[in-house]
């Protein structure tokens, strides 16, 4: 979609894929990144959603009911990538066949525990093979549905009940998984990262790119999660913007190979102000800890530098 293009109302007025009723919680960035991806389909495609076991499987999906318009499969956290590939090679049996003659369009989602760890291996392969499938995952940083333990997407310094700070703890010792950075490495057609941004316009054309791009293509969203970051429902949009701002989360693309950034601040903001309005990082902000969030800053840093030098030798 053009940039002049983007018309707010009219997207926002496309019948909904996802059904009202399901039990998300509220501020959960998890079914409004889901909510924009399914808009992003065009009237009259059909769709197989796939859904690794997490939050949003278990919150949409009780069999045999399912909050999901279109044909869904409810697959293990260790094999979503491997499901949807498998559908999606099927489809094209029965199309070449005959057999089948509409459109579909294949997406998976799956929360950073069935992504970054379980998953990835499936994930992996369905995207070394060229699926032209679309695998979306939530990223709200931990295994929030079975009690905010840790995952390879926990950033540093998180507390959560597997890395609990206390006098002996800080919280998670080591580094988020970049896995953008890791899907992109597979030469795959369309990679992007993504969060949840006033009008949503960057989430709607990123899903819209991955969705209409053939072969396989990754979109990672930050979808902040109320109870396991500790925010007031209502600061989930200005959790995101900061998220962004303090370039702790950039917006970029990987296109056939070539790195796009998206979007550069005109003022980077300290990452403090993006940890701040969190309760999982409220121990940084104790008298004694200046330095982790130092740490933090630095890494922060080293990787935004990294992002920019891909992104300018292309």
């Amino acid at each position: 979609m053009a940039e002049n293009t983007f018309k707010f109302k009219e997207i926002m007025s496309k019948p909904e894929r996802l059904a009202p009723g399901h039990r998300m919680c509220a501020g959960c960035g998890g079914t409004i990144a889901t909510r924009m991806v399914l808009r992003a389909l065009k009237e009259g495609d059909k769709a197989v959603i796939g859904n690794a076991t997490g939050c949003l499987e278990v919150s949409t999906f009780m069999y045999p009911f399912t909050a999901y318009h279109d044909s869904y499969m409810h697959n293990a956290f260790e094999n979503a990538g491997a499901t949807m590939s498998g559908i999606e090679t099927a489809y094209n049996a029965l199309k070449k066949k005959g057999k089948i003659d509409d459109t579909y369009k294949f997406i998976t989602f799956g929360g950073d525990g069935g992504t970054y760890d379980i998953g990835l291996q499936s994930l992996s392969g369905a995207m070394e093979r060229n699926h032209d499938m679309v695998y979306v995952c939530y990223d709200n940083g931990a295994y929030m549905n079975t009690g905010i333990q840790r995952s390879s997407a926990t950033p540093m310094y998180a507390d959560t009940t597997t890395t609990p700070v206390g006098s002996k703890s800080s919280g998670k010792m080591q580094n988020r998984k970049d896995l953008a950075s890791i899907i992109a490495d597979h030469d795959i057609p369309y990679v992007a990262q993504t969060t949840l941004l006033s009008n949503f316009k960057d989430l709607y054309t990123k899903a819209e790119k991955a969705i209409y791009t053939k072969g396989a293509a990754f979109l990672n969203v930050m979808a902040p999660c109320p109870r396991g970051w500790r925010y007031p429902t209502e600061d989930i949009m200005e959790i995101c913007r900061l998220g962004v701002e303090t370039c702790y989360w950039p917006l970029f693309e990987v296109v056939n190979g070539k790195w796009i950034l998206n979007y550069e601040p005109k003022k980077k903001l300290p990452v403090e102000e993006f940890l701040r309005v969190q309760g999982r990082f409220k121990h940084l902000f104790k008298p004694g800890n200046e330095n982790l969030i130092v740490q933090f800053q630095a890494e922060v840093d080293r990787r935004w530098e990294d992002l920019l030098y891909k992104c300018s030798r292309q």
